[in-house]
C-alpha cells in the first residue's frame, strides 16, 4: 500500500515507477521493485538516523 500511493504523492517514486514501467515491467513487477525500493531507503534513514525529505527527481541521463 505505501508503494501503490508514494507513486501519487512523492515525485521520486513516481519517477522510479515510470522508469520500471519504461523498462518493460508490467505494473505489478514495477510496484514491487518501488516497494522494495522503500524498504532499502527506510533501513538507511534508521540506520543514519535522519528524517525523509522529498527532493525533486534527479534528471536522467
Amino acid at each position: 500500500m505505501s508503494a501503490l500511493t508514494s507513486v501519487r504523492y512523492d515525485p521520486n517514486s513516481r519517477a522510479f515507477y515510470d522508469r520500471k514501467r519504461a523498462e518493460g515491467k508490467r505494473h505489478t513487477q514495477a510496484v514491487i521493485a518501488l516497494a522494495r525500493r522503500r524498504v532499502n531507503v527506510l533501513w538507511a534513514l534508521i540506520r543514519d538516523g535522519r528524517f525523509y525529505e522529498v527532493a525533486p527527481p534527479k534528471p536522467i541521463g
